[in-house]
């Protein structure tokens, strides 16, 4: 099964101006300009009473207002969305993306109608608007991501932990990345804790906004990142406000990177068996968060005819079921980068399938990343002075989770960054 997962884990308008992504892309940057989106059905966070046929006000890239029609007062002349009939909620994170695979190399160079393409195929079309990306060559996500804050590409917010820290001998092979199409990327590999420090230092020194660890490797035998070096790098990150995420593979692993200070435990482990208490106690002591990747491991196994395809999938299904019970914190994440198959729809059907809720659902595409990644004062919910961050669904996932997949429009700081073809038309009133 190991090597069946190899590949997943080797990194494991203002608004409504602009009517399609190419269109965002030549558009100067945001306005002062007033808009609103109406008639939809609001959930301003997971935990308030939805309003019907609400309206949601935006000046200047924020939300001005929000609440029912007959209470808020639209100014004469602004740009009006008709969303009757549809569901708004706040914009969504995906916290487990990558941008390593080669299309994304030099993107200096890429022309900006192509890139905002590229987003659009895996991220802003699905609704999101910002991501953590859990490891790439930072440098070009850096680049990337100055082009995407400039105005001249359409795409989300991009957090970042750069390069991942492996065990020595852990990293994959430039051969390996060449043969699954990644990008060649210098992973760091250290053999004790001084040597961990010293990767983290590094990577936060260049500006990273956290570090990822891989905590068990893939080979024969698997290369293991000791307690004591995660604690050396997660000491270097929390010293400068900074998360750790860890990608566990093991029981080992997932020990380790939870006394060791991880933050985040980037994937379920369908290998490690039932979450039972040796690990779930640590775990909640510890106050992680679970990015769950459900989807992930029907689609390393895709290939193969063989019942252990589903039993991996029941596996860290039955995990996060588990965790979900004890009152852990989990946060949406898709593996997409690494992983080609970019539908979220899947993946909120085995979360559902878990015993999440349809409001934790929520919570783990808005309130609960912004609150674990430091957005929480204006980012995860709809509300006056907040980005002006937002999805519009066709359909309102409270009565089928998968409808959190069904996106009309996706809109970013007041302007819409992706429009599904069958989007409504502007019009003024």
């Amino acid at each position: 099964m190991q090597r069946l997962l190899l590949f997943a884990v080797v990194i494991g308008a203002t608004i409504l101006v602009a009517s399609s992504p190419s269109a965002f892309a030549q558009s100067s940057p945001i306005t002062t300009d007033t808009s609103a989106l109406v008639g939809g059905t609001i959930y301003v966070s997971p935990t308030e009473a939805p309003i019907l046929n609400g309206v949601v006000l935006i000046k200047g890239g924020k939300i001005a207002a929000v609440g029912p029609g007959s209470s808020v007062t639209l100014p004469p002349g602004i740009k009006v969305l008709d969303c009757s009939g549809l569901t708004i909620m706040a914009g969504f994170w995906n916290s487990h993306v990558h941008f390593i695979q080669r299309k994304w190399a030099n993107v200096s160079t890429i022309p900006a109608s192509e890139l905002t393409g590229y987003l659009q195929d895996m991220l802003t079309r699905y609704g999101v608007t910002s991501v953590f990306d859990t490891g790439s060559k930072w440098e070009n996500t850096r680049r990337l991501r100055e082009r995407i804050e400039s105005g001249e590409i359409a795409g989300p917010r991009i957090h970042t932990t750069g390069e991942i820290i492996f065990p020595k001998g852990g990293a994959p092979e430039q051969r390996v990345l060449d043969a699954v199409g990644t990008m060649r990327i210098q992973f760091p590999e250290v053999s004790d804790a001084a040597e961990a420090s010293a990767a983290a230092r590094k990577l936060l020194d260049e500006g990273v906004d956290g570090i990822k660890v891989y905590a068990t490797s893939l080979g024969y035998p698997p290369a293991v990142l000791s307690e004591a070096e995660i604690a050396a790098a997660a000491q270097e990150a929390h010293s400068r406000g900074k998360l750790v995420f860890a990608h566990p593979q093991t029981r080992e692993g997932l020990l380790n990177a939870v006394h060791g200070g991880a933050d985040v435990i980037a994937h379920t482990i369908p290998n490690a068996g039932v979450l039972d208490d040796s690990m779930l106690v640590p775990m909640k002591k510890a106050g992680v968060s679970v990015i769950p990747t459900l989807k992930l491991w029907r689609y390393e196994m895709r290939n193969d005819r063989t019942p252990q395809r589903e039993q991996l999938v029941a596996s860290g299904v039955a995990q996060l079921r588990t965790w979900v019970v004890s009152g852990g914190v989990v946060l949406f994440g898709t593996d997409v980068g690494y992983m080609e198959d970019y539908d979220t729809s899947e993946e909120f059907a085995l979360m559902g399938e878990a015993g999440m809720s349809f409001r934790q659902i929520l919570a783990s595409l808005t309130t609960a990343p912004a609150e674990r990644f430091g957005e929480s004062a204006r980012l995860g919910r709809i509300a006056p002075g907040f980005l002006a961050d937002i999805v519009v669904l066709d359909e309102d996932p409270s009565k089928n989770v998968q409808a959190f997949a069904a996106v009309r429009y996706t809109v970013r700081d007041g302007r819409i960054i992706y429009e599904a073809k069958t989007g409504r038309s502007v019009h003024l009133p």
